[in-house]
């Protein structure tokens, strides 16, 4: 219900997106890079747009402000299909975008809102004319649609997030980001589900740790440990497994930096953990071996977002090990190709006893130029 609202304060904030969007330099056609493999031989590596790309998403109206808008801007033409839950505030926004960009003198069917649930089930089919499916909602929403198509996905499926807490922590430090991280929005994929303490300072945090999450109405669930030191639900296997989205969050006791680590790779999503420690290097080594696409140091999960990140708003969050990753905004949304320019250069030149030599020197230059 906190997702489908879309007051006065979502509508500034989806125009504060594209606003930082327009601000942006124009994605497409840049020169990513450039070497000349011999005289009058150029090679360049251009950006362009992935095509046409399919989004499905559930429940949050802004989320089609923002797609919308980053496929405009990167030149992708884009299916959209919402939750029938959100379909007449959906229809207005697509209406008014659609209107204004023809205004603008851009041609007509770039965008298409589907509506049909079977419209869905036909976009999945079609790996002959849709290039990427970007699914939003639910795990097991984004699951199926990954289970059920052959044409690239890029998505997320789960948002297990964590902030481990080193024995070399500010504990007032730690207790605002570890509140901020579950309470400020907690129906997001970017809240933190579990806390890991190292067992250094455990008793000195948790109670105040504790009282902080009472105030907020946040129940604890916690391990055999955490357990001696204050009243809470004892947490299960499945706790550790689990992304709550709501004022549930679970804490568990380690013995080292290595053992938090260890649980936040077994348990977590890839998406967004968090160290809070004064000790820099120790912060840099816990970013090196977290295998998520977001590692932050003494901040907030919640800081994981595409607007937040200068990026303009954001498509959709990636935890795939592909050329997107984390928040998506504009870089996500296009590719790239190859350029060569020459004058009548052929292979036959560079083989045999004979051949020519590559010179492969970068170019410090754009394609076009």
């Amino acid at each position: 219900m906190k997702r489908l609202k879309f007051d006065d304060a979502k509508i500034g904030e989806a125009v504060d997106g594209i606003n930082s969007l327009i601000g942006l330099a124009d994605p497409v056609g840049a020169t990513i890079d450039a070497m000349e493999l011999d005289e009058g031989l150029e090679l360049f590596k251009v950006s362009c747009p992935v095509g046409v790309i399919g989004i499905v998403f559930e429940s949050r109206p802004d989320a089609l402000v923002q797609i919308s808008a980053l496929c405009l801007k990167s030149g992708n033409a884009v299916l959209m299909k919402g939750g029938s839950e959100a379909a007449n505030t959906n229809r207005v926004l697509a209406d008014i975008i659609n209107r204004a960009s023809i205004e603008a003198g851009i041609l007509a069917g770039w965008l298409t809102l589907l509506e049909a649930r079977s419209d869905v089930t036909e976009m999945l089919a079609m790996d002959d004319c849709i290039d990427l499916i970007i699914p939003r909602g639910s795990n097991e929403f984004v699951r199926y649609i990954m289970e059920n198509t052959n044409i690239p996905v890029l998505g997320h499926a789960d948002g297990i997030c964590h902030v481990y807490v080193d024995n070399e922590a500010d504990i007032d430090m730690a207790i605002r980001i570890i509140v901020d991280s579950k309470t400020q929005y907690v129906a997001v994929c970017n809240a933190v589900e579990t806390i890991l303490l190292h067992s250094d300072i455990a008793n000195e945090i948790l109670t105040r740790l504790k009282s902080a999450l009472d105030e907020k109405g946040v129940e604890i669930r916690g391990c055999a440990e955490t357990l001696k030191l204050i009243n809470s639900i004892p947490a299960t296997e499945e706790d550790w497994k689990t992304e709550y989205l709501d004022l549930i969050l679970s804490i568990k006791i380690v013995n080292s930096m290595e053992e938090a680590i260890d649980h936040i790779n077994q348990y977590g999503s890839g998406h967004t953990d968090v160290i809070v420690t004064s000790d820099r290097t120790k912060g840099i080594r816990f970013m090196d071996l977290v295998d998520s696409a977001d590692v932050f140091l003494n901040c907030s999960s919640r800081f994981s977002d595409g607007f937040r990140y200068g990026l303009g708003a954001e498509v959709g969050i990636s935890t795939s090990k592909i050329h997107a990753r984390g928040p998506v905004g504009l870089e996500g949304l296009v590719i790239y190709k190859w350029r060569l320019m020459g004058n009548g250069h052929i292979v036959a030149d560079y083989s045999g006893s004979n051949a020519r030599s590559f010179t492969h020197q970068r170019l410090k230059k754009s394609f076009g130029s």
